[in-house]
């Protein structure tokens, strides 16, 4: 694959395809390296807030959008072949124009919140970052994320829930290639979420509660990531290094020299 029209063809087909498409989130050149580098990846995924926070900035669209493009472009060039699919947050006050930008360093997919917008507003949005996309040439894979549960508050589970199924339906017929619905979902609510809107067009974020990999094939999910968790991952080792090196301790054994 050496054109984004390409690599949007292959990232759409992953999506499609009745095994669990596993993404692995980065945040910068080097973590991008070293998830590209094992076998099992076939797409690479970043994460806004992880992205933000390398900056120094906090969750929500509160780096500007050049430095997060800059860190996405930079990740295209070092996973070579390989498909990438941004978090572009809400879409930075333009959706369709900051997906065109994105496509321009090399993004060939991407999740856009939908940030509890009215419902015919976030389905407008996402018509318009397709014809965006359309417009460049390129097949883009929308993950169209609702964040339904993620800003769901108080309000009862099954209303949250029915919430997610409307605007999830909303979006797909807009033409999204599958519906990102992050929260702690269950088995129970997987299994509605897909017999709404179809196998191989929900996604997920792994997250406690939610149903182990296989089961979620079982069950015809397209996707999970694991959004800032890696990150996450990655400072913990980092933080309980250094409280071992304060302790009078070394590196730790087993350390690889991954960069």
């Amino acid at each position: 694959m050496t054109t984004p029209a390409e690599k949007a063809t292959e990232l759409r087909r992953l999506h499609a395809d009745p095994e669990l498409l596993v993404l692995v989130n980065v945040w910068d050149a080097v973590s991008a390296t070293v998830v590209a580098g094992e076998p099992q990846t076939r797409a690479v995924a970043t994460a806004g807030h992880s992205i933000a926070a390398t900056y120094g900035y906090g969750d929500g669209e509160q780096i500007p959008l050049d430095l997060t493009l800059q860190m996405v472009g930079r990740i295209v060039e070092v996973v070579g072949d390989l498909p990438v699919t941004a978090d572009l947050d809400g879409g930075f006050g333009n959706p369709p124009e900051t997906v065109r930008r994105a496509i321009g360093v090399g993004v060939v997919g991407a999740n856009v919140e939908d940030q509890l917008r009215p419902l015919a507003e976030a389905a407008a949005n996402v018509e318009a970052i397709l014809a965006a996309a359309d417009a460049e040439g390129v097949p883009f894979a929308l993950n169209a994320r609702t964040d339904a549960f993620v800003r769901g508050g108080d309000r009862p589970r099954e209303a949250v829930l029915a919430d997610a199924v409307e605007r999830g339906r909303a979006y797909l017929a807009a033409g999204a290639t599958t519906v990102f619905v992050p929260g702690p979902l269950d088995e129970a609510a997987v299994q509605q979420l897909v017999e709404a809107f179809g196998p191989q067009k929900l996604s997920v974020i792994g997250i406690p509660g939610v149903p182990a990999q296989a089961r979620l094939a079982e069950l015809g999910v397209a996707r999970i990531t694991y959004g800032p968790l890696t990150q996450r991952v990655a400072l913990t080792a980092l933080q309980d290094a250094a409280r071992g090196i304060y302790a009078g301790g070394g590196i730790p054994e087993g350390t690889r020299p991954l960069n």
